[in-house]
């Protein structure tokens, strides 16, 4: 292994080190603030949105709002189902099923 892939590793182990350590060191005897604990709960949300939308929008690399992006279909009724079920596992199937659906035809 090269020397510089072996020190970029080291330093990205001490960063989150370092940035774990001090916000437990900041947090410890006061707790998390009220206002910073609910700010943190919608992290989850916008990084799974962020990571989800462009591959619903943006299959081919270009802006796709059309009935033939499949992605952009089955996404739909996948978040459709979500919101009324509540079920991840009913979730993923139908959504996954409609996209094999879609690509069939």
């Amino acid at each position: 292994m090269r020397s510089e892939v072996f020190y970029i590793i080291i330093g990205m182990a001490l960063v989150t080190y370092f940035t774990r350590i001090g916000a437990l060191a900041l947090f410890r005897f006061t707790g998390v603030p009220t206002w910073l604990n609910r700010w943190l709960k919608y992290v989850p949300v916008a990084i799974l949105t962020a990571l989800i939308v462009p591959s619903l929008l943006l299959p081919k690399g270009y802006l796709d709002i059309s009935l033939n992006n499949h992605y952009l279909i089955a996404g739909i009724v996948a978040a459709f189902v979500a919101y009324k079920s509540r079920n991840i596992i009913a979730t993923l199937g139908i959504g996954m099923s409609i996209m094999f659906v879609l690509k069939l035809i």
